[in-house]
């Protein structure tokens, strides 16, 4: 049986689907499993053993350009790409538009979220066969709910597994014991104060761990530089692709992330992370797993899901909520899931 999955993006959501794979493995031996995949995030189901094919997508990159796309010939490559295997379900585990026009063009059965269920309604039309999965569940949940209905198994009840062997990331990382800041995200309600993170890294340098700085683009690369700036043991390091990351994850003693998609590799690779929540929740969309600490903010406007803060009272950092989470407040967390049967 073959099956073909259709998560494009983001890296927080694809990473969500992998326990999905998981659970229907073990319900159904033999079946296997196809990925359409956004190009930028294409690493990541190919690291699940159940799946044999990746197809990535540039729909990022040719929505900025469509007409260079059209006469460089990529989406009709894409698509007879995707239409050399006939599949025996097509699951659109997006529930926007954009995936269920992607998984029309696949060849097999298709299937996704009602239109109560979808985050973008008119998507359901798409398929001829939909599932209403409850709302106000975590995503990877809604996920698994949604493989075991396409395919005919009961959904389990138990821990997601993600399938990933932390083994098999074997890349460069520092020898003496260290810990991973991811510090970059996307919106700058989510940035954790710079000066918390370097007191932070004063903190775990001081217990003897070496602090590891990755980055994504220039901005972050600059906000490394400042972190480790006069902190002894902290480290910028080069620019890593995924699989690189996962590596350097998958060796640290502890992870210490912002809200954002990397965090959810510690989840998935079963290291122990805290992540610090001010304008967000980790109730529907926060890393689960084995030894993940979410530290939410108390102010009354937290959590606002917004991008701007609107804050107008009198605050000793910005964004104003994260003065709820300093240093050594984070540090206490992170002692815990050092600490036998912490996390």
């Amino acid at each position: 049986m073959r099956v073909l999955i259709v998560k494009t993006s983001s890296l927080g959501d694809v990473i969500h689907t992998l326990p999905a794979v998981s659970d229907a493995g073990r319900a159904l031996p033999g079946v296997r499993f196809d990925w359409v995949v956004e190009e930028a995030f294409a690493e990541i189901p190919a690291w699940h053993p159940g799946i044999d094919r990746v197809l990535p997508v540039a729909w990022r990159r040719w929505r900025r350009r469509p007409w260079r796309a059209w006469r460089r010939g990529e989406w009709r490559a894409f698509r007879r790409g995707l239409r050399q295997v006939g599949y025996a379900k097509v699951i659109d585990a997006q529930g926007l538009l954009k995936s269920a026009w992607l998984a029309r063009q696949a060849r097999g059965p298709r299937c996704g979220l009602a239109r109560d269920a979808a985050r973008e309604p008119l998507a359901a039309w798409f398929y001829p066969e939909a599932h209403s999965i409850a709302r106000g569940q975590h995503a990877i949940t809604r996920v698994r709910q949604l493989f075991a209905a396409c395919l005919g198994y009961e959904a389990p009840r138990t821990a997601p597994d993600y399938g990933l062997d932390r083994r098999r990331f074997t890349g460069p990382r520092p020898e003496s014991p260290y810990m991973v800041f991811l510090h970059g995200t996307t919106w700058p309600t989510k940035h954790w104060p710079e000066a918390y993170w370097r007191e932070l890294a004063g903190l775990a340098g001081g217990a003897g761990y070496r602090v590891c700085l990755p980055w994504g683009n220039e901005a972050e690369r600059f906000r490394a530089e400042r972190i480790a700036r006069d902190t002894a043991g902290a480290e910028v390091l080069p620019r890593l692709d995924l699989a690189g990351m996962a590596g350097l994850v998958s060796g640290a003693r502890a992870v210490v992330a912002v809200d954002t998609g990397l965090g959810h590799l510690s989840a998935a690779l079963r290291v122990p992370c805290v992540t610090l929540y001010g304008a967000t929740a980790p109730g529907l969309t926060g890393t689960l797993g084995e030894g993940q600490v979410h530290l939410c903010s108390d102010l009354a406007c937290s959590p606002c899901l917004r991008r701007r803060c609107s804050y107008t009272g009198t605050a000793r950092v910005t964004p104003a909520c994260y003065a709820a989470l300093p240093p050594a407040r984070v540090w206490r967390a992170v002692e815990q899931t050092l600490s036998p049967g912490g996390g």
